[in-house]
């Protein structure tokens, strides 16, 4: 009888059983959110430094501490298991505190980051507005003129940004049938993907009769388009700007990738992925717009888009109300409208980059949660980052 192979042993299954069509699905998320660009074309995002990353350091003391979340009192590694973390970092005041790892992940490995890719594109926008390249204000068709006979035909790049616009779409994770799905084939992430370009996808998009800007409609097409238009306005392919404007100032210690559609165009809503330790840095970096000594992204803009900004109205219409009560979403970041003044970037199945400006802390966690949306789980994570910040 043949043993199991190393492979079968950490994770539970084999390697020939990860398919484009399940890569999403637990079990198998937990390999393949690691290595999506074994399953998905993807561009490399180069390192700043070859050193590679320091030494992990543990958060024994930590573990062991009981926070309370809404079903009651549990320790913080009894939260992790329940909520399927793979990798969890700590910033405070600018210094790392400590890391975990579930057993299937190891330190330094790259993990796809969902819908906080969207976070980081935003970056990219700000940075560049900054350097008078990128106008929020421009009406979409200034950078894509292909776009007017489309839901974006009337509708300003702030609109794209801030997620205002009044789409006819809606993100339907789990049906099969539905125009997300064909989203998804556009992207490469299902099968059957390959006949429709990204780009081709998105310039079908029809719009509601409600005006633009009035309500708050999470709909990640807005945020491929938001890539594609950095990339009209720069000249520059997503990769090579996300290496050049925020890898390389960030002083980011690993590779980081972006999966990429038949034409290469880059999933700039949700196909990033990078180490735990650059994902941290990324979020204390927007502690001020700083890093190694180095403005990256005008503080201004930063400002605005923490802690000013944003429509609150528009975003209480909106579905997402029950998270952030008092809360607004700015330029792709999401303002809990907390005390701490506390700002995140957030994606489907459990990633989390949480900035606690007050406690001066980052925290950024990683997941292999089953379910895309667990509002429920949602909930307990935002008590648990308070939580945490009050500890370290």
């Amino acid at each position: 009888m043949t043993g199991k192979t190393a492979f079968e042993t950490r994770y539970g299954f084999g390697r020939n059983q990860v398919l484009l069509g399940n890569w999403r699905e637990s079990p198998f998320s937990r390999w393949s959110f690691q290595n999506v660009g074994e399953l998905v074309p993807s561009a490399r995002v180069a390192a700043a430094s070859a050193s590679g990353e320091a030494s992990a350091r543990a958060l024994d003391g930590l573990l062991g501490e009981r926070v309370t979340l809404a079903g009651g009192p549990e320790t913080v590694a009894a939260f992790l298991t329940r909520s399927d973390t793979d990798a969890l970092t700590i910033m405070k005041g600018g210094k790392f505190v400590g890391d975990w790892f579930a057993p299937h992940m190891q330190f330094g490995a790259r993990h796809i980051i969902f819908s906080i890719s969207k976070s980081l594109t935003a970056i990219l926008a700000g940075i560049l507005e900054g350097e008078g390249i990128f106008d929020p204000q421009a009406p979409v068709t200034r950078y894509l003129p292909e776009a007017a006979g489309s839901a974006y035909g009337d509708a300003s790049v702030r609109h794209v940004l801030d997620m205002t616009i009044s789409l006819d779409f809606e993100e339907t994770y789990l049906d099969p049938e539905s125009a997300f799905a064909r989203y998804r084939r556009a992207t490469l992430w299902n099968p059957g993907g390959g006949t429709e370009s990204l780009v081709d996808f998105i310039l079908t998009l029809q719009r509601l009769a409600e005006p633009h800007g009035r309500t708050f409609r999470y709909r990640s097409p807005n945020s491929d388009l938001l890539g594609i238009l950095l990339e009209r306005a720069s000249g520059q392919r997503f990769a090579e700007l996300m290496h050049e404007k925020l890898w390389l100032p960030l002083g980011a210690t690993s590779e980081a990738s972006v999966t990429v559609d038949s034409e290469g165009t880059a999933r700039t809503a949700g196909g990033i992925s990078v180490t735990p330790r650059d994902l941290a840095q990324v979020g204390e970096m927007m502690r001020g717009g700083t890093a190694n000594g180095r403005r990256i992204v005008p503080e201004a803009w930063v400002r605005d888009t923490v802690s000013t900004g944003g429509d609150s109205e528009a975003w209480q219409r909106g579905t997402m109300a029950f998270l952030f009560p008092q809360g607004r979403y700015r330029n792709k970041w999401y303002q809990t409208g907390a005390a701490s003044g506390a700002f995140c970037g957030i994606g489907i199945h459990g990633q989390w980059l949480y900035v606690n400006p007050k406690a001066e802390v980052v925290i950024a966690k990683m997941s292999s949660q089953p379910e895309p949306v667990d509002e429920p789980l949602d909930v307990d994570m935002v008590a648990f980052f308070e939580a945490l910040s009050r500890m370290v």
